[in-house]
């Protein structure tokens, strides 16, 4: 679906039932109309309401002369109704919570993506990669606030929502499409979201979001955005406390959602919640912070007792809090204390009970819950419940001893009423008619309480009856079924059941379950759990077995046993594979086949883990061996996953079988699979290096193909005046890959020559689309690859770029002392004018190959041509110092540039701090007469100092000169990479 049609469909589901009274093309005609309209008290349309219709009809598509249907124009009037939608959330304050209950999923993304756009954030940059503290307020803000609603939605999405009738949106299918997919991207970002929201609670500077007024600024002179201007500081201003407890309540959400699948996150959202409880105590009226305290208030005693950290002796906690500090703790004597005062509610007397009834492990403590609930109710004239006769039907003499222990506290004989001990005699003589066992009833007949509350008489009665009972209990009684024996509904077998097979990784056992389940009921089980899935090139081979119970066991082996590899849970994952390969070879060859490809993934992925956990164990022979099988299989008929060839191919290069990829490869799985192609073009062009000669042929090879993947083909559309205007660019389909999939290949490999071939590649591509021989970026082996492109407009120039970005980014996380791609890191931070950045990592180059500068850098590595660039970055940054001492490193010193420098008075480095480093005596000289001539005569001297040093004597042999220029060097560059690192 194209990004229009999504548009479209995004608010297609979201039009009003009835007519506004005031049109939406009114509100283009008269400018005050918006903001007079919101200051109603009950407008009509609701403000929700109007950002849905902007938005609607900003994304209206087009229709030219020939019936064609075009996207929307990118003119004034879609950017005003764009910007009125803006206007309208400015006005809500940006409340997310009226947001996301007025508009859908896709229609706030629109939105959202919009205040993106208006606040300059950088396009094709990721939202981890930007440093918010260096961004204009506004700017910041508005990434604050995409990412706080992204992990929101994550977590609404995870809600279980009523079934409603079938309305426009359920039955709109390209809506709950994009719905589907922006859920599952957001998804896919979502470790980013929270990055970037966890890097927002480092700020201590207070923020600034957009209001009416900001945005019409904005529209008036679109450039003020960029930067510390007034429209990025007048708008409304909210403190670093309030965001702060903003994002912790929205951090602790997602945490807290992410705790079923992972524990220690619910620390985490612990730790959120406490922050956000502990931010809220210090306003007295929160203006800009929007969150349900009730809910915070449940979330927070749900970690607490999900963490163990509920204290039973806390007066703050509610009745479910003690709840689960008893059950953690094995404490009932509370309970027997409640019996006394009687201060617990009934309600959560009976949840208590519940609660342990279904905690595992707790037996002990259920038990004897159960009889100090039983002995309140007898007390309080209430009926005793099932679980407490059940628990009569097979006593131990332990329980026994229990109850009346409880009995014995819960009576005061000295203040209890005539009415409560009159209660309590008739539970014992239930508790004595209800005990099978003789030698038990005597324990309670010959129990001090017993004797004390039950005359004489009455108690030679009991005892009598009771001995009558035993007598002809065994002849005429028959027992009573226990509780728990008592059948079930089927309906509640069968979701114990299909929970157990939700939480089941023993293949045994999930085939017991299976089989259980089919006798039950014949439906198709492998629905169970949505989150089953099974690789699309799969499901119809399995959907296809005859045998229903076969196929249920076959799919969800599968599927769990993929879903245990992505969190890596690989023993696991064996032996679900190892039971489903033993399954299928009985009756499908194709299905045995797909198996041992899923398990040889499966080991492949397993030792590339353990290499990235820093284990350095080679592959055995025989795992190589299989991957060499399975590149070399000849397909028939047979479902093959393009992933399984792009992890083979990718484990090949990483262990450098470059000979085997280039010669052995069977040259049909190389026409029909493009990661094998690909991987033995980058075999093939490493293998040939350094020579440049040599590896120019399969190098262009190589080249073209990276070429074809980062081009795009451009739609055109004729005007009415007969003039060809371009429309849109797309991906060209000439790519052997997506450029998407092609970057996640490139992030599986790992082997430094195939990682620096390729960013020699992409750096000579990324200079040749700039065109800008000055400012050009360096890496090694340039030389092999072509030096022009045929069809320059083809190419996707920001593509390009990104890729370059990205990849020499990937391979810095691999080896962050590799000079040659620090060097490269550094010309492309450079060539984009980020000074700051590219100093660092010039600085960081030098250092790793100097151990910190103790020794000299090597010539190769701060060429004549980095120590200019290094002199450009602290000029552009104003360290005009640094830029004299810097200026001696060169072979020739640049006297004009350092006198130049020396000149500027407006200078943001230390100054004369950095004299002691300068060993040229002429640029000495020069500083002396530049402060005599401005009157500084402070400084005049500590350049005076500096010139009389007996080492710099120009009459001292070269050796020793050459020594205190080494000396100054090393110290200067050690005092820099203080300052930038």
């Amino acid at each position: 679906m194209s990004a229009e049609a999504a548009d479209r469909v995004a608010v297609s589901g979201s039009r009003p039932s009835t007519p506004p009274q005031t049109s939406w093309f009114e509100f283009l005609l008269d400018e005050m109309l918006l903001e007079n309209h919101l200051q109603k008290s009950h407008p009509d349309p609701v403000p929700v309401q109007l950002v849905i219709q902007f938005l609607e009809q900003a994304a209206k598509p087009s229709v030219n002369e020939q019936n064609q249907v075009q996207p929307p124009a990118d003119n004034r009037r879609n950017r005003t109704l764009k910007l009125l939608a803006l206007k309208v959330a400015a006005h809500l304050k940006w409340d997310l919570d009226v947001l996301e209950k007025g508009l859908t999923i896709p229609v706030l993304n629109m939105l959202l993506n919009e205040l993106l756009c208006v606040s300059k954030v950088p396009p094709g940059v990721k939202h981890v990669d930007l440093d918010l503290s260096t961004l204009p307020p506004t700017t910041a803000m508005a990434v604050i606030i995409y990412n706080r609603w992204a992990i929101r939605t994550i977590v609404l999405s995870s809600f279980p929502e009523k079934q409603t009738k079938p309305g426009p949106h359920q039955m709109n299918m390209d809506y709950m499409v994009l719905c589907h997919c922006l859920l599952l991207q957001l998804k896919e970002q979502a470790a980013d979201s929270i990055m970037v929201l966890e890097g927002s609670l480092g700020l201590k500077k207070d923020f600034y979001i957009h209001t009416l007024r900001t945005l019409d600024l904005l529209a008036a002179d679109p450039s003020t955005a960029n930067g510390e201007t007034e429209s990025s500081t007048a708008g409304l201003r909210i403190s670093a406390d309030e965001l702060h407890c903003q994002v912790h309540y929205d951090l602790g959400g997602i945490f807290f959602q992410q705790g079923c699948s992972d524990q220690l996150a619910y620390e985490k959202a612990r730790e959120h919640f406490q922050q956000t409880r502990e931010l809220l105590l210090k306003f007295d009226l929160t203006l800009h912070v929007h969150l349900d305290e009730k809910r915070l208030a449940g979330y927070w005693n749900a970690c607490r007792a999900l963490t163990g950290a509920l204290d039973p002796s806390d007066t703050q906690l509610n009745p479910y809090g003690q709840i689960n500090s008893l059950i953690r703790t094995h404490n009932y004597q509370v309970s027997q204390r409640e019996n006394i005062t009687t201060t617990k509610k009934q309600q959560a007397k009976k949840q208590v009970s519940t609660n342990v009834d279904y905690a595992q492990g707790l037996d002990e403590v259920c038990h004897k819950l159960c009889v100090c609930n039983a002995v309140r109710d007898a007390l309080q004239g209430e009926v005793l419940s099932v679980r407490f006769h059940q628990l009569l039907h097979k006593p131990r003499k332990h329980v026994v001893d229990f109850m009346l222990e409880v009995c014995t506290r819960s009576l005061d004989k000295d203040r209890s009423s005539e009415t409560s001990k009159r209660k309590m005699v008739i539970f014992l003589k239930t508790l004595c008619e209800s005990l099978a066992e003789p030698h038990l009833v005597f324990v309670v007949t010959a129990h001090k309480l017993f004797t004390e509350l039950l005359k004489e008489e009455d108690r030679k009665i009991l005892v009598e009856q009771m001995r009558k009972r035993s007598a002809t209990v065994n002849l005429c009684a028959k027992p009573l079924p226990s509780f728990y024996d008592i059948p079930a509904a089927a309906s509640v077998n069968i979701g114990q059941l299909e929970q157990q097979l939700i939480l089941c990784l023993d293949a045994r056992r999930i085939r017991q379950i299976l089989i259980e389940l089919h006798s039950m009921a014949e439906r198709p089980f492998w629905r169970v759990n949505n989150k089953w899935e099974v690789p699309p090139d799969y499901i119809n081979v399995i959907l296809n077995i005859k045998d229903n119970l076969t196929k249920d066991l076959v799919y969800i082996l599968m599927a769990k046993g993929l879903h245990c590899i992505t969190v890596k849970d690989f023993a696991h994952t064996r032996q679900l594979f190892s039971a489903c390969l033993e399954l299928v070879t009985e009756f499908s060859p194709k299905l045995r086949q797909v198996m041992l490809n899923e398990m040889l993934l499966l080991e492949v992925r397993a030792h590339e883990t353990g290499v990235a956990e820093g284990s350095n164990v080679r592959p055995p022979p025989d795992l190589v061996s299989r991957v060499r099988g399975y590149l070399e299989m000849r397909i028939h008929d047979l479902p093959l996953r393009q992933i399984v060839g792009e992890e083979c191919v990718a484990f090949m290069l990483n262990w450098r079988e470059n000979e085997y990829l280039t010669l052995q490869v069977p040259q049909q799985l190389v026409m029909n699979n493009p990661y094998i192609k690909l991987g033995q073009l980058l075999a093939s062009t490493c293998k040939e290096l350094p020579g440049p000669k040599e590896s120019r042929r399969t190098a262009k090879e190589l080249w073209e193909v990276v070429v074809q993947i980062c081009s795009v083909s451009n739609q055109h559309k004729r005007n009415s005046d007969g003039r060809v205007s371009l429309i849109k660019q797309r991906e060209s389909s000439m790519g052997i890959l997506q450029r998407s999939r092609f970057i996640t290949f490139i992030k599986k490999l790992r082997e430094p020559l195939v990682l620096t071939t390729l960013i020699s590649l992409f750096v000579r591509f990324h200079s040749i689309v700039r065109d800008d021989i000055v400012n050009e970026v360096t890496a090694e082996y340039l030389a092999i690859w072509p030096s022009t492109l045929a069809n320059m407009q083809a190419v996707d120039v920001e593509a390009v770029a990104v890729t370059v970005k990205e990849l020499v980014t990937y391979a810095l996380t691999l080896n962050p002392n590799n000079q040659s791609w620090l060097i490269t890191q550094a010309d492309i931070y450079f060539v984009t004018n980020q000074y700051s950045a590219a100093l660092h990592f010039y600085l960081q180059a030098g250092a790793v190959c100097s151990d910190f500068f103790t020794k000299a850098v090597a010539p190769d590595v701060y060429t004549d041509q980095v120590l200019k660039r290094m002199i450009k970055c602290c000029s552009m940054l104003n360290c005009h110092t640094q830029v004299a001492v810097l200026c001696q490193f060169l072979r020739e010193v640049d006297y004009m540039t350092a006198f130049k420098a020396l000149q500027e008075q407006n200078s943001h480095d230390a100054m004369d701090s950095f004299y002691d480093y300068i060993w040229d005596v002429t640029i000495l000289e020069y500083l002396t007469h530049i402060h005599h001539k401005r009157g500084e005569s402070e400084k005049r001297q500590i350049a005076i100092k500096a010139i009389g040093q007996t080492e710099l004597n120009a009459s001292n042999p070269e050796e020793v000169l050459q020594l205190a220029a080494q000396k100054r060097k090393k110290k200067f560059l050690q005092a820099m990479a203080k300052l930038y690192f």
